[in-house]
Formats: structure tokens, C-alpha cells, sequence
């Protein structure tokens, strides 16, 4: 009887621990929806065409002026036709590149997996460029009315070859060394690049503009054809996170605690590789390399809210998007009218940031 009461009290605080936590994570996912919300509303005001707020809900319909201002033609065509798919690309790639780092670095066990890092997003992007060439080419000429539906598809199979290699490569007898996880990203993001540089030099003028793009990363093309694109991805891998978010929890532990605790380890290391690729190749079909925000924000996100994925891989993707809308918000207003390229901003962040990660995990990498 006395030792069975220290069992109860402890499940029982278990249990209201765990009823605890729910509302703490559906606040920090509301909060982070509020935090999206107004990030956008900002952004459908800025830009080389600014509308200001008066006029903005004229311009998206949500009412008729009785005078309407001599720009709403012009608000109604740029809002529609430029800004609102352009700031739902950017959410929805920001939100897939989060997610794809916290996935990342569940899988690796290590925080400093970024699919822009290790090569991954360079894999994407040199098989994105290939596809380019390939279908403006003589040989390619009868796909190119196929162009935007290969560009996927070439990067989610680019991604997945990078991702199963580097895999393969850091993993031995169940371990993942973070040294030749790192090592070994760069080695592959050099082999990609070298491709890319390649594929320049050969290029025409018309494919060098398309394979700059990518080279810089930029979200000047999205459209609702590319949004289209991204949303059953988003989708489909929001509904996968909370799927392997516990998996990911007990990987933590080692691959042998993670079996003996009932989860099919090999299975989950197929689904996450699939995952990333497609998320991270998705992502680059649409605007290129763009780097950095896979590890900056779940890392911040492990500070907030802690590393149990289940809350992570929600909150990665919402707090995802809301860096990189903000960062596009940046790209199109700090030079106005020209436009900077997301990818310089998002390196100039995360570039220190990923130092500073280094520095404070020097002693346990190694190097």
C-alpha cells in the first residue's frame, strides 16, 4: 500500500502535466497564427507600389467605395496579381524550409542540420537547373510546354538523392557523427554547385537569367499557378509532422531506446528522408536556394517552447513563415524600387547566428 502511492502520485502528476500542456501549445500556436496575420497585413502594404491601409480594404473587396480612390484599379491588380500569391509563397516555402530543418535535425540527432547547409537545397537546385536546360535544349524542346510541372519534380528527386547520401554517409552502426555530417554536407554542396556552375557556363543568355535565380533565391516569380504547387505539399506535410512528431521524440534517446520502445525506426528514417526531400525541393522549384532559415528557427523554437516535436513541427512551420514574409517584406522595400534577393538576407542572418551555434557546440563536435 505505502509503495503504491508514490506511483499514483506521479502518474497523476503525469497526467495533469500533460493536460497542462495543451493549452500552452494551442496559445503558442494561436499566438504564432496572430504573429503570421499581422506580418502579412503588413506586407500587402509595403512595397516599390505602396498602398496604405486606408485603401487596402477597398482593394481586396471587402467593400465597394461610394467614391472610390483614383488608384483601386491599381491596388485591386497589384494586391491580386503580385503581392497576395508572392506573400502566400512566401509563408508557405518559409514554412516547408522550418519544418524541413527541425525534421532534420530530429532525424541526425544534432542541431546543426539545415537542408540548406548540408547541400540539400543545392541538390535541389542543381537538378531544378538541369530540368531548365534540358527543356530549352533541342533534345528537351517537346517537354518544354512541361517546364513548371519539372521544376518540382526534378528538385524533390535532387533533394532526395542529396538527403539519402549524406544520410548514408554520416550514419554508421546506428550513429550519426556530426562531424562528417557537416564534412560531408559541404563536400555535396560543392559537387551541386561545381554542376551549377557548369550548367552556366554552358547556359544561354535566357537560361543564365532563370539559373541565377536560383543561384540567389528570390520570390519575384511566384504565382497562383506556383502556389497551387506548394499548398498540397504544405499540407500533406503538416499532417506527416504530427505524424512522426513522437518517433522523432524517442529517436532522441538512440535508434536501439527508440525500437524497444515500439517505433519502426527504418520506417521513420524513409518517411523523414521522402519528407525533407519533398518539402526542400518543393521549396526550391519555387524560389531557389534560401538558406539559413531551416536552423535558426527551430533552434530558437527549442529555447521557447522545448524539443518535443509534436509542438515543434507545428510551431517550426508558422514561425517559418512568419520569417520569411518578413524578410521578402525587407527584400522588396530596402532598395526600392529594385528588388534585393531573399537569399542575401536570410545568409546575413543566419550566417552569424549558425556561428554562434559553432562556437557554443565546438566542444562536443569535435573539430
Amino acid at each position: 500500500m505505502t509503495a503504491a502511492a508514490p506511483a499514483e502520485t506521479d502518474g497523476a502528476k503525469q497526467r495533469r502535466s500533460g493536460t497542462a500542456l495543451r493549452p500552452a501549445a494551442m496559445l503558442t500556436l494561436v499566438g504564432l497564427l496572430l504573429a503570421l496575420a499581422g506580418a502579412a497585413l503588413i506586407a500587402l502594404t509595403m512595397g516599390a507600389a505602396g498602398i496604405p491601409l486606408s485603401r487596402l480594404p477597398a482593394a481586396l473587396g471587402l467593400w465597394t467605395d461610394s467614391s472610390p480612390h483614383p488608384l483601386a484599379v491599381r491596388d485591386q491588380l497589384v494586391l491580386w496579381s503580385i503581392r497576395i500569391p508572392r506573400i502566400a509563397a512566401a509563408a508557405m516555402v518559409g514554412g516547408l524550409l522550418a519544418a524541413s530543418g527541425a525534421i532534420m535535425q530530429g532525424l541526425f540527432r544534432n542541431p546543426l542540420a539545415d537542408p540548406a547547409l548540408v547541400g540539400v537545397s543545392s541538390g535541389g537546385a542543381f537538378a531544378a537547373a538541369s530540368a531548365i536546360v534540358f527543356t530549352d535544349s533541342h533534345l528537351g524542346e517537346s517537354l518544354r510546354f512541361m517546364q513548371n510541372q519539372l521544376l518540382p519534380l526534378a528538385a524533390f528527386f535532387g533533394s532526395l538523392a542529396t538527403t539519402t547520401v549524406l544520410y548514408g554517409i554520416a550514419s554508421r552502426s546506428g550513429r550519426t557523427s556530426i562531424a562528417i555530417f557537416l564534412l560531408a554536407g559541404l563536400a555535396i554542396a560543392a559537387i551541386a554547385n561545381a554542376g551549377i556552375g557548369l550548367l552556366v557556363f554552358i547556359a544561354e543568355d535566357r537560361q543564365l537569367r532563370d539559373i541565377t535565380f536560383w543561384l540567389l533565391g528570390s520570390l519575384s516569380g511566384a504565382t497562383w499557378p506556383k502556389v497551387a504547387t506548394l499548398a498540397p505539399v504544405l499540407l500533406f506535410a503538416l499532417i506527416a509532422c504530427l505524424w512522426i512528431g513522437r518517433g522523432l521524440d524517442v529517436l532522441v534517446l538512440g535508434e536501439a531506446e527508440a525500437f524497444h520502445s515500439g517505433v519502426d525506426v527504418e520506417r521513420l528514417k524513409r518517411i523523414s528522408i521522402v519528407l525533407v526531400s519533398a518539402m526542400t525541393g518543393v521549396a526550391v522549384s519555387i524560389c531557389g536556394v534560401v538558406g539559413f532559415v531551416g536552423i535558426v528557427v527551430p533552434h530558437l523554437l527549442r529555447l521557447v517552447i522545448g524539443p518535443a516535436h509534436r509542438l515543434l513541427l507545428p510551431a517550426s512551420v508558422l514561425s517559418g513563415a512568419i520569417l520569411l514574409v518578413g524578410a521578402d517584406t525587407l527584400a522588396r522595400t530596402i532598395v526600392a524600387p529594385a528588388e534585393m534577393p531573399i537569399g542575401i538576407l536570410t545568409a546575413a542572418v543566419g550566417a552569424p547566428f549558425f556561428l554562434a551555434m559553432l562556437l557554443r557546440q565546438r566542444g562536443l563536435v569535435g573539430l
